[in-house]
């Protein structure tokens, strides 16, 4: 068995908006930062001055984004999305509030067989987010 130092981080592509996003969700969850942003310039293809590549992390998780130079048909869907455990009910409620804020909610926040309290909404940029309270 070969062991392998690879690692796996959630790659976002936004249209324009991937700085505003990283803002959006930095400032939401705690423990939070933009660790680093690399910009389009003249000389590569890409809007100038959008994320040409970025790294942040929420809550000690990493992630990347970028603002796609390239116009594409398809976009995020819940197919795909991110799980939060909250450790307390004032956590859940504060971050389905602000992640469902101009988005939309797929399972409002309430008690399911699964979880004692758990949420499911697409923020306003689209990313799916499901939010459940630890037991």
């Amino acid at each position: 068995m070969k062991i392998s130092n690879q690692k796996i981080t959630t790659f976002l592509t936004f249209t324009g908006q991937a700085e505003e996003a990283m803002n959006y969700y930095t400032s939401s969850f705690d423990r939070s930062e933009i660790v680093s942003i690399t910009r389009y310039g003249e000389e590569v293809p890409g809007k100038e001055g959008t994320v040409m590549q970025a790294v942040f992390s929420l809550n000690g998780q990493t992630f990347m984004c970028i603002d796609s130079p390239i116009e594409h048909e398809w976009t995020f869907t819940p197919a795909v999305s991110l799980f939060v455990t909250c450790e307390t009910e004032e956590e859940i409620d504060r971050l389905f509030e602000e992640l469902s804020k101009d988005g939309a909610v797929l399972m409002p926040l309430a008690e399911y067989p699964f979880s004692k309290k758990f949420g499911w909404v697409n923020d306003k940029f689209g990313v799916s987010w499901q939010l459940s309270l630890e037991k």
